[in-house]
């Protein structure tokens, strides 16, 4: 499986496909903050972990929905899938609701997902729904939450290395109860290179005490999982 990172938290997934010469290619949380028209190019799948537009390009989406021939599905937390299909008609077949513990197959790819609620920023702001999903059994990408996906070993974990909600000791905690074999880093478009170069560093260092890798990649970079 080829994993690329676009800018801050979106991540696309591409396999080959036995159903089609064409690969497999399922898009994590194009956001308003990515490049989310070029990873949702020739995507059939995609999956929005909550409603908050650095994770939720509603207009790209859109685009990708009523792109001529498109077959492209797409899983959101209740709230995020109800106005899509309000917003989306034609489309509203296609747009399903995700919640927490549940299993299911999306082109070609197998999903769990986990958690359900949304990391604490303050008491006076609401929280919102958050899914998390793990793909394939392999790659964890928890949106903006540090929720343990219970029971299950991960290959790729991608950490949210800076947000409103979190600090560093609680970002490293996760890595360290994850336990995934490789980490990367997403959601870092709020930190300039000499902070998030702080923070990975500190990340990597300590992953490294429980047999994890961490490696930075940089925007539009790939990696094999």
């Amino acid at each position: 499986m080829l994993l690329t990172k676009f800018t801050h938290s979106c991540i696309r997934l591409e396999k080959s496909s036995a159903d089609s010469a064409e690969p497999a290619v399922l898009v994590l949380d194009p956001g308003s903050f990515s490049e989310a028209d070029q990873a949702l190019a020739g995507a059939q799948t995609v999956l929005i972990t909550h409603e908050h537009q650095d994770h939720f390009d509603s207009k790209a989406l859109a685009t990708a929905l009523a792109a001529e021939g498109s077959a492209l599905q797409v899983w959101a937390p209740v709230g995020v899938a109800e106005t899509l299909r309000s917003e989306n008609p034609a489309a509203a077949e296609r747009i399903h609701n995700a919640e927490p513990r549940q299993s299911f197959s999306a082109g070609g790819f197998e999903i769990r997902t986990f958690g359900g609620q949304h990391a604490l920023i303050h008491a006076s702001i609401p929280m919102v729904a958050n899914v998390a999903y793990l793909v394939d059994d392999a790659v964890y990408h928890p949106g903006d939450s540090l929720t343990i996906p219970d029971g299950h070993n991960v290959d790729a974990l991608l950490v949210p290395v800076h947000a409103p909600w979190s600090k560093s000791s609680e970002v490293i905690d996760f890595v360290l109860s994850v336990r995934a074999k490789q980490a990367f880093q997403m959601h870092d478009a709020l930190l300039n290179q000499l902070g998030l170069g702080l923070v990975e560093s500190h990340v990597g260092r300590l992953a490294a005490t429980v047999g994890t890798t961490f490696r930075h990649l940089a925007t539009l970079e790939s990696v094999e999982i």
